[in-house]
């Protein structure tokens, strides 16, 4: 065979189901069910396609200049990616030696482990506690560790405290996966910029409160030295013309997606409070989905139950998954409608 044996035994990323049917209620791959701001739409509409005719910035230095503006922090401090997986995947490449390990939480992203099975390197998994929150082993080492805060697929936020003291002592790189953090009360970005955190990266995507899942947008903060290590091996032109044009447009109105984290987070609470009514647990979401467990833990069921009525949700199956079900925030007809089902 002439492909390489971790390759033939990886067990990929399995993606949220994408159903073809316009009539099914899509609540299972946690993307905002309003549209980007209209600036986006102005934007397209405004580019003149013989454009595409050159190479896009390399180094989109107009995005990096915005970010860098909104965070203050330098424009060498800012990497941009094709999503933020393209960023986890540049970052077992840059900070893992071929006898490194890579370590995360367990239940948290699903990609995680199998970034490090794509590079053929020790997994170092944490268990999270019953209750999703955690504590790390003592003796725990790591080349590199993944943290997404708010974590997916519980919903819940990790203690800032804890996790700025776990990255002052890891000896390793951490990288916090802030997909969520529009949506949260808090956020971590401030450690990515501290002055005695040279191991630490902050993540954020356009996929969740920017409306953008479609265009694959993501950059990373942290350190000139991590990040100028990402520039180094990332592909000659990894973010297009287009998206450098949308993502722009996007940063532009905050106001817009702001609101629309607004209005995902009131319905996020109604819908909780609802489901807490009927005796589902529900744990305290800081994102724009909730993780929760009907009132007998038998979540296959409503899920196959709701799936047939053509409302989709999410599965986990396992030991400290399989009780509960990830129901992405819609709009309130949509929540309306899944009560009204269940």
């Amino acid at each position: 065979m002439y492909i390489c044996k971790n390759v033939q035994a990886l067990e990929a990323y399995t993606p949220g189901e994408q159903p073809k049917d316009p009539g099914i209620i899509k609540l299972n791959t946690n993307e905002n069910p309003y549209p980007p701001s209209p600036k986006v739409a102005e934007a397209l509409k405004a580019f003149d396609v013989a454009r595409l005719r050159l190479y896009p910035d390399p180094v989109f230095m107009q995005l990096r200049q915005r970010i860098a503006e909104i965070h203050g922090c330098a424009e060498s401090q800012v990497f941009i990616g094709n999503g933020s997986d393209e960023i986890l995947a540049l970052c077992t490449r840059a900070f893992v030696e071929n006898d490194g390990s890579v370590g995360y939480f367990v239940p948290s992203y699903s990609l995680y482990p199998v970034l490090a099975d794509i590079r053929d390197v020790s997994r170092r998994p944490v268990q999270l506690n019953d209750d999703f929150t955690w504590r790390m082993p003592d003796d725990y080492a790591a080349s590199l560790f993944f943290i997404t805060n708010p974590n997916a697929p519980t919903s819940m936020s990790h203690d800032k405290q804890t996790v700025a003291a776990f990255c002052k002592r890891f000896d390793g790189v951490v990288v916090i996966d802030e997909a969520y953090g529009d949506f949260a009360d808090a956020d971590c970005m401030d450690l990515a910029l501290a002055a005695g955190n040279a191991n630490t990266l902050v993540m954020r995507t356009f996929s969740k409160s920017f409306s953008l899942a479609g265009l694959r947008f993501g950059y990373v903060i942290g350190p000139e030295a991590l990040v100028g290590a990402l520039y180094k091996i990332k592909d000659s032109y990894n973010m297009d013309m287009l998206a450098q044009v949308v993502g722009l447009a996007a940063l532009s109105d905050l106001d817009y997606m702001r609101e629309n984290v607004r209005k995902i987070r009131a319905t996020r609470e109604r819908l909780s409070g609802a489901l807490r009514q009927r005796g589902w647990r529900v744990c305290e979401s800081q994102t724009n989905f909730i993780f929760a467990r009907p009132p007998n833990g038998d979540a296959k069921r409503v899920f196959e139950a709701l799936k047939a009525a053509k409302i989709y949700v999410r599965y986990f199956p396992g030991p400290s998954t399989g009780e509960y079900l990830r129901i992405t925030i819609g709009t309130d007809a949509q929540a309306d409608a899944l009560l009204s089902q269940l």
